[in-house]
């Protein structure tokens, strides 16, 4: 039996079980042990892709190659580490009241559901099947951003709900223009949405049909990256629902939706002679990238601070993504892995910094490394990491994206830069008194799970200083299937 049954059977099984059980005291503990049977699932889904080469499976439905299969994994591996975390983080919600018994049933079903839809969503091979998932990832999301069912999380569950919502309709637009391309070519007997059988005839694609539906798609998938203009759901979701839900938003779902865009660019260029569609993405993510910078530097909540350099570091891959070289589409797919790692352990930090404080307001959090030394430290040690410091793994990917926009796209260097400056000193100028400030604050009133942060953080120095050889052949062969 293949390993990609497992890879989505089990946390499908896991959101029934916790439905059932996910207010016990015991569901904190089903939910690590679901992720982490997903997790082995995946790796050895990886080892056979990895071994045997692609895989089409249940009558080509499913698609599994190198594009996709280490993104499952990372998936299932930043799942797991924010079960862990989640832990004792929702322990101490649910004892300071803010969590009841049903809302913890919810919590727990809906997470192992947001999982199943992602990894649905990175191994079908329909792209019919991606819109259905992630329309239904979106569902899961707004009803944990709400799950505290205070005014302001429930507004932001209804905005992102709405604006999620149009975007995710207007990709739907483009995916049924991208069917009338192929029954054009197929035939309406013959027409598909596997994007295997679109894959073998993309030169064949109507060019005005294409361009029209990759705007769609663009628009559409675009909203969920973040891509501004369409990103102002993302710091209300990230500000008002619990952190762990924080952590996988800017971790794994934002990959999830990009994922998605680049099977679509594939196509686009295929069937286009100009580079449009690189373009489009080039000025979506050099805006997203300069105007997340200069909003970093008015934030007072600290979880939208870091939803906001999500936005900025989603800005920058894709950008790099629309350059379309293979060096390119190399530090793209590397800034996607370590960006996973290295906000989801930020997060991570934060969130038991903000308990210890009470408070998400970053002017009343100080001396959180007198308090807890550790979660100082990963807090301190995280931002350094994601404002691109040697030797993590961000700085390398980053480093790959300005010189090859010095070569290829001279005109974009200097605004990266820019937005680069800008966000490196905003940052380190409010996370600096958070960490060496003098005011200390009590101790949780449970022991922080912050094996995950240090984890997280050591893959990504590790990714800056040595690329494993199979990672860094997922990294070879995803670019060179994204064109260049």
């Amino acid at each position: 039996m293949s390993p990609l049954v497992f890879a989505l059977g089990c946390p499908l099984l896991g959101g029934m079980v916790l439905a059932l059980v996910g207010h016990r005291p015991v569901a904190r503990d089903v939910n690590v042990v679901f992720s982490l049977l997903t997790l082995l699932a995946a790796c050895a889904l990886t080892a056979q892709v990895v071994r045997d080469g692609p895989q089409l499976v249940w009558d080509m439905q499913f698609y599994v190659d190198p594009l996709n299969v280490f993104l499952v994994t990372l998936t299932a591996f930043v799942g797991l580490t924010t079960a862990i975390f989640s832990r004792p983080y929702m322990r101490v919600e649910q004892d300071r009241g803010k969590m009841t018994p049903a809302r913890m049933r919810l919590y727990h079903s809906m997470y192992q559901l947001f999982s199943f839809t992602m990894l649905l969503a990175l191994t079908t091979n329909n792209l019919g099947i991606i819109w259905v998932a992630m329309e239904a990832a979106t569902l899961t999301t707004v009803l944990l951003v709400s799950v505290y069912r205070t005014s302001a999380s429930l507004e932001a569950a209804w905005k992102y709900f709405i604006l999620c919502g149009v975007g995710i309709a207007q990709a739907l637009f483009g995916t049924i223009l991208l069917y009338m391309a192929a029954d054009r070519v197929l035939g309406s007997e013959h027409a598909t949405l596997l994007w295997t059988s679109l894959d073998a005839i993309k030169g064949q694609l109507d060019p005005n049909i294409m361009t029209l539906a990759f705007v769609f798609l663009l628009v559409g998938y675009g909203t969920k990256v973040g891509l501004v203009p369409l990103h102002s759901w993302l710091p209300d979701a990230h500000a008002e629902g619990p952190t762990p839900v924080s952590a996988v938003l800017s971790g794994l779902l934002l990959n999830v939706a990009m994922y998605a865009l680049l099977r679509c660019k594939v196509l686009t260029d295929g069937a286009l002679e100009s580079a449009i569609a690189g373009q489009l993405m080039m000025g979506f993510g050099l805006l997203s990238v300069t105007v997340a910078a200069f909003f970093l530097s008015r934030q007072k909540d600290v979880k939208r601070m870091f939803s906001y350099s999500s936005i900025e570091h989603m800005g920058l891959i894709t950008f790099a993504f629309g350059m379309g070289s293979p060096l390119a589409n190399f530090a793209g797919l590397l800034h996607m892995t370590v960006h996973s790692l290295v906000k989801s352990a930020i997060f991570f930090a934060v969130g038991h910094a903000t308990q210890k404080a009470g408070t998400q307001v970053m002017a009343d959090i100080r001396g959180l490394i007198k308090v807890n030394p550790t979660v100082g430290w990963g807090l301190m040690v995280g931002t350094m990491a994601i404002l691109g410091m040697p030797p993590f793994g961000v700085f390398a990917s980053e480093f790959l994206i300005l010189t090859t926009a010095m070569r290829e796209q001279p005109w974009a260097t200097p605004f990266l830069f820019l937005a680069l400056g800008v966000a490196f000193a905003s940052m380190l100028a409010r996370v600096l008194p958070m960490v060496f400030g003098d005011t200390i604050h009590k101790p949780l009133a449970h022991p922080p799970a912050l094996v995950p942060v240090f984890v997280h953080l050591a893959l990504a120095l590790m990714l800056g200083l040595y690329i494993p050889p199979y990672l860094n052949g997922w990294y070879v062969q995803a670019a060179a299937m994204l064109g260049g």
